[in-house]
């Protein structure tokens, strides 16, 4: 069995999208693009937590248009507090995807676009979401 260990989201603006991750969920980021031969931006999501860690790098190509089909895996990630992080996301640039809604008995999930247009989940576990 294999697990997913690391991830990349790709982005036309890499500052741009660093800036968001770092802004809304406290990433830290490490220029690795001498490595990758291209903008790459290595991303440490936390320590000690469970998680993956991973990186932003140059899209080839346009952004995806809002709206338009996923090309590409959505990562999900987990909150304390959906709305206080909906409106970071929101501050920070980011856009409503799919609205906050109950997972009865399990959370609260929502869905946004990043400001390259990626759409990525939020999750809140609450027991009593209804």
């Amino acid at each position: 069995m294999s697990r997913v260990i690391h991830f990349e989201i790709h982005a036309e603006d890499v500052p741009r999208a660093v800036a968001f991750y770092r802004d809304v969920f406290g990433w830290t980021f490490e220029d690795w693009s001498d490595f990758a031969g291209m903008p790459y931006f290595g991303a440490t999501t936390g320590d000690g937590e469970l998680g993956i860690n991973g990186a932003i790098m140059q899209r080839h190509g346009a952004n995806p248009d809002v709206g338009g089909q996923v090309a590409g895996a959505v990562i999900t990630l987990g909150t304390d507090d959906f709305d206080a992080t909906a409106a970071a996301i929101e501050e920070a640039g980011g856009t409503v995807a799919l609205p906050k809604q109950a997972l009865p008995g399990m959370a609260w999930q929502g869905y946004f676009h990043d400001t390259e247009n990626n759409v990525f989940g939020l999750h809140q576990p609450d027991p009593e979401a209804a």
